[in-house]
């Protein structure tokens, strides 16, 4: 089975009973219990609060890593704690929306954060909540709205005042996989013993995973995903689906984690549980290059399946293939990867469908502007040269195909390419159009390297 989590929210705010600077005694676990919590679940939310305050000495990482990877927050800002402020604006930080703010009423917010909006919530004397019940509403109402926001197909409104304020420069989807290992900062040694065993074979990063023990709370994220990744690189797919299921919720939940989870399912023959691990990501945070992509290639595989017994059926399935590869690319023109399947599938429809020929030149555009940044990586590569063997350009073609060789990360990367290559080379064929001699030259450098 997929995993299927609750959204988690992660609770900033003192513990116990504690004293604010106007020597009123507060109790912050009777304000969780009667107020927060109740709120976080009513929006069918998941609740997650650290077993103990941090004193002294800087914030732990699996406390970095619930600010981080919690899609929501709730900050309680009473008696102006240190550690929580730390902790909202390390999250601020990291997050433009989806952290709701609130405090008791008769204190005062430090000038930092007086400007925020932030909901406020009446206390007895005895330091508990008064009128739990309203403030718990207003929460909620606040934490639906975030949800709202959050799966909205317009980006949410940053609540976070350094987005607000700093116009941010955000990845083109499909890199924050690729680019992972390359911006994750974790134990040398660790990362050698990874990518040792990624050429050694599955089992050696069998023997990696068990040395992390039967818990994995306290092991770091990158060596986790790290791990999850080199699963990938050598088609280790139940291990992929089985790491996931293992990881900590916070983590296991990620766009990333999902994303691959669902790559991974729909390898292993279980693409009905990748569709819906790919769909519950585009209706909790909206379109996607990536997420597009990958249900992309769902549909591409029915359709490779039903192409052999049903020919109705198959040409259905082609066909929403494209519109979702097509899907993606509208949501990042700048990501030339949905663009190239789409035209590809269009390439493949009988007669073609004619919409490819006003996407080309949008793809090229795309794919090019990668280049011109000089960040290009394989699929840049193997976008070009894709669009050299659909415009049957040999020159363009040759240079494209070396430059993707050069670039190969992982084999299944040049297999993918290749089963593009085929269609369209059958596709044709079928039709009665000749090919190049080169695109088999081209076809037979990918296996080679595929294997």
């Amino acid at each position: 089975m997929s995993i299927q989590f609750a959204p988690l929210c992660f609770v900033l705010m003192p513990f116990g009973k504690k004293t604010d600077a106007a020597g009123r005694a507060i109790d912050f676990d009777a304000v969780y219990a009667e107020i927060i919590r109740p709120a976080i679940v009513e929006t069918g939310l998941e609740p997650i609060r650290a077993d103990e305050e941090i004193t002294g000495g800087i914030i732990h990482k699996p406390m970095f890593e619930r600010l981080l990877l919690c899609p929501f927050a709730v900050a309680d800002l009473t008696s102006a704690n240190a550690n929580v402020f730390y902790e909202l604006g390390v999250r601020h930080a990291a997050r433009p929306s989806s952290t709701v703010l609130l405090f008791a009423e008769g204190g005062r917010l430090p000038f930092d954060v007086a400007g925020l909006r932030a909901l406020p919530y009446r206390l007895t004397p005895d330091g508990v909540p008064d009128g739990a019940l309203a403030s718990r509403h207003e929460v909620a109402s606040r934490l639906a709205e975030a949800r709202r926001a959050a799966s909205a197909h317009d980006a949410p409104v940053a609540d976070s005042p350094i987005y607000q304020l700093v116009e941010g420069f955000p990845d083109i989807q499909r890199l924050k996989t690729d680019v992972f290992r390359d911006r994750v900062a974790y134990a040398k040694q660790q990362q050698e013993r990874l990518a040792a065993a990624r050429l050694e074979g599955p089992e050696s990063l069998i023997a990696v995973e068990r040395e992390l023990g039967t818990s994995l709370d306290a092991v770091e994220s990158g060596v986790l995903v790290d791990l999850f990744l080199s699963y990938r690189a050598v088609k280790a797919w139940q291990r992929m689906i089985d790491l996931a299921a293992r990881m900590p919720k916070p983590l296991a939940q990620s766009v990333l984690v999902q994303e691959q989870l669902a790559l991974a399912l729909n390898r292993a023959g279980r693409g009905e549980e990748a569709e819906r691990v790919l769909t519950a990501l585009l209706a909790a945070r909206g379109p996607s290059s990536e997420t597009y992509g990958l249900l992309g290639r769902v549909y591409k595989d029915r359709w490779a399946t039903a192409s052999k017994t049903n020919t109705w059926l198959a040409a259905g399935l082609l066909k929403k293939a494209a519109e979702t590869y097509l899907k993606g690319f509208d949501a990042d023109w700048r990501d030339a990867y949905p663009g190239i399947n789409a035209v590809t599938l269009m390439e493949l429809a009988d007669p073609p469908d004619p919409r490819r020929r006003e996407i080309l030149p949008v793809v090229a555009y795309a794919v090019k502007r990668r280049l011109a940044t000089g960040k290009a990586d394989y699929w840049d590569y193997a976008t070009l040269l894709e669009l050299a063997v659909l415009a049957k350009d040999e020159a363009q073609g040759q240079d494209a195909l070396l430059s993707a060789l050069g670039s190969l990360r992982e084999k299944w990367e040049a297999e993918t390419t290749l089963n593009n290559l085929t269609l369209i080379r059958e596709a044709r064929q079928r039709r009665g159009d000749d090919q190049p001699a080169w695109i088999g030259d081209a076809m037979t450098a990918l296996s080679q390297a595929a294997t």
